[in-house]
């Protein structure tokens, strides 16, 4: 039975075209392909574009917590702009001194500090010699220096620095080994012990300079007798006279590493990191009742500051002028420290100096630093110490040395291109709150000397020298200022020789027989009227005078600083600057900013710029 076919819709008027393969669907893709799209496995091995990527922005509070100008948002900020303004001025490019929050000073603290209290010990050579207490000393990693509070310094939280009696240039108590024994002056040194160091109170930084050394108790004259030649080293002890940076250590002789320079009593030989060699002939011993003098040449400090930084340049400093330097010229002097109090003496505490790897290395080289054919690849990694090494700490002074005179004679100059002492040469040890890069004023070369089981040994720092060489300056403190020679005191009364001294007065000095090449080349090279040899009695008034200027430039710096941040209160209508603005006159707000220290104004300072410091607070204790 046939059926009747099935009616079929009516035809549409236009027939559908195939849709697009959107890229969109290809998720929605048959793994195979169908007949009906044979386009699908093409499009599937089409890669899709890839999308632009969106660009990331900060919100709005993030912006405005940042001070960044929000330019495309709809209603502008105003207050985001005065931000970013007084973030600016807030951070100058200007390095100052941590400043640290302390305890109002007590009445006793506007007394002036007291001299060590002595407890005799031993006699020797006419003189008494004795223990230090009550004394505080420089060790771990600590140094200290005397203060005094003064009411003319309230941004400087009153302290600022003194000096303790004996007020001469003399041996510091603080810069001694604790078994050294002093006597009433501070200038004549002895121990029991082996060999222990003591440093003056007063550095070299440039110039020239002489000091004298009386050996009271040593190497004893050789006998009369031809048949013994040979000096008596029994019973009197010993000494090692030099010069000696800060780093070096006061519980070894002067030459012990590579921080000091000295010179043995016995062949009078040269030392330093513990290699003695001959440098005189003869090889003259230093016994009881010679007079050592000894003469440090050292560049100025603009010379110095190019070595340290890498720009001298042989070919072309090749000489050096000593005249002072404008002042916009001098470098900043920071010192960061906090005044603590010690047994009823108030002191300020700072970070020392403390010995590089570099120039431990060198003193004592490790077998797996030797040089090898895989090592020694670029030359100057194993380069002698000079004004131009890699390394800041292996950098030497031209035309520095060092001679020595025995009783007025020039024996010669044992040491030649002397380490570099100024920053970045000489670091603070690792540890918080120090920072790099900083000259505290005090970084030089001082006077030191060792002694070692009943040797004991008297300074003279001038200006009444024992036995002064020929071409030494004398200050004249009858007249006007000037210098005249040393040599001219015996010649005639008249003193036709009184004159500032200049080249020509070299010509007195007793030369050596045979002087080594350096003895005179720094000479020649050292040029202005500083350039003249003169007593570190003279540099000791200098640094005084120094200090002095360095607390009253710490004590304006401050209080600019703390001007400028009271009157942005003012004006802000908050702060200590608005308490201080109620009741009074726009005069009398200025002179009121004087006698106000705000606490916690200033922002923490970088190692090289930026902020005032950040006032921390210290608590004194009692010890």
């Amino acid at each position: 039975m046939e059926t009747s076919p099935r009616p079929r819709s009516a035809t549409p008027s236009a027939i559908p075209q195939k849709r697009a393969l959107n890229l969109d669907d290809e998720q929605h893709i048959p793994a195979v392909s169908s007949p009906l799209n044979p386009d699908a496995a093409t499009s599937r091995s089409r890669k899709a574009p890839a999308r632009e990527q969106r660009e990331k922005k900060e919100s709005l509070k993030k912006r405005e917590a940042k001070g960044v100008d929000t330019a495309r948002s709809a209603t502008p900020d105003t207050q985001t702009h005065t931000k970013k303004t007084k973030k600016i001025l807030k951070t100058p490019d200007v390095v100052r001194p941590l400043r640290y929050y302390t305890k109002p000073p007590n009445s006793s603290d506007f007394d002036p500090p007291r001299g060590p209290i002595f407890s005799p010990v031993l006699e020797k050579a006419n003189r008494e010699f004795n223990e230090c207490f009550e004394q505080i000393s420089n060790k771990r990693a600590f140094r200290y220096t005397n203060c005094i509070a003064d009411p003319s310094f309230p941004s400087s939280r009153w302290f600022r620095q003194t000096e303790a009696s004996p007020f001469h240039p003399r041996f510091s108590f603080q810069e001694a080994s604790s078994h050294i024994l002093f006597d009433s002056t501070g200038r004549s040194i002895t121990t029991e012990k082996g060999f222990r160091m003591a440093r003056a109170n007063v550095a070299a930084r440039e110039g020239r300079w002489y000091y004298e050394c009386k050996i009271l108790s040593g190497v004893r004259p050789p006998s009369r007798s031809p048949s013994l030649n040979k000096p008596d080293t029994t019973g009197g002890g010993h000494v090692r006279l030099g010069w000696a940076r800060r780093e070096a250590n006061l519980d070894t002789p002067v030459g012990f590493d590579a921080y000091s320079y000295g010179l043995r009593d016995v062949s009078g030989q040269k030392v330093h990191m513990s290699r003695p060699k001959d440098f005189s002939p003869g090889n003259e011993s230093f016994h009881e009742g010679d007079v050592i003098g000894l003469e440090i040449t050292l560049p100025s400090l603009a010379l110095h500051r190019k070595v340290v930084e890498g720009s001298y340049n042989k070919a072309v400093d090749v000489s050096d002028d000593l005249d002072p330097h404008p002042a916009a010229e001098a470098p900043d002097i920071v010192r960061d420290r906090v005044p603590i109090r010690y047994k009823g003496i108030v002191y300020f505490e700072q970070f020392e100096y403390s010995s590089a790897k570099d120039l431990e290395e060198l003193m004592n080289p490790s077998p797996s630093s030797a040089p090898t054919a895989a090592t020694t690849t670029n030359a100057a990694s194993t380069a002698p110490p000079n004004p131009n090494h890699p390394s800041v700490a292996l950098r030497t002074l031209p035309f520095s040395n060092i001679k020595v005179y025995k009783n007025g004679k020039l024996l010669g100059a044992p040491f030649a291109d002397l380490f570099a002492f100024l920053p970045p040469a000489s670091k603070p040890a690792a540890q918080q709150g120090a920072r790099d890069g900083l000259d505290d004023g005090m970084l030089g070369y001082f006077p030191a000397i060792s002694v070692f089981r009943g040797g004991a040994v008297e300074v003279n720092f001038g200006p009444d020298f024992w036995c002064p060489p020929g071409d030494l300056a004398v200050p004249i403190s009858n007249s006007g200022g000037g210098y005249y020679s040393a040599a001219a005191e015996d010649g005639n009364e008249n003193h036709d020789a009184i004159k500032k001294t200049d080249q020509s007065s070299a010509a007195g000095a007793i030369a050596p027989e045979d002087p080594p090449p350096t003895a005179t080349r720094e000479q020649q090279h050292i040029q202005g009227k500083n350039s003249r040899l003169r007593g570190m009695g003279e540099r000791y008034v200098e640094q005084i005078a120094e200090d002095i200027v360095y607390d009253v430039v710490d004590e304006v710096d401050f209080w600019v600083l703390d001007a400028g941040e009271m009157m942005a209160d003012v004006a802000a209508g908050t702060g200590e600057g608005a308490e201080a603005q109620k009741g009074r006159s726009s005069a009398s707000t200025v002179a009121g900013m004087m006698m106000v220290t705000p606490v916690g104004m200033v922002e923490q300072a970088g190692m090289l710029g930026g902020g005032g410091g950040e006032i921390k607070e210290i608590v004194q204790e009692e010890e």
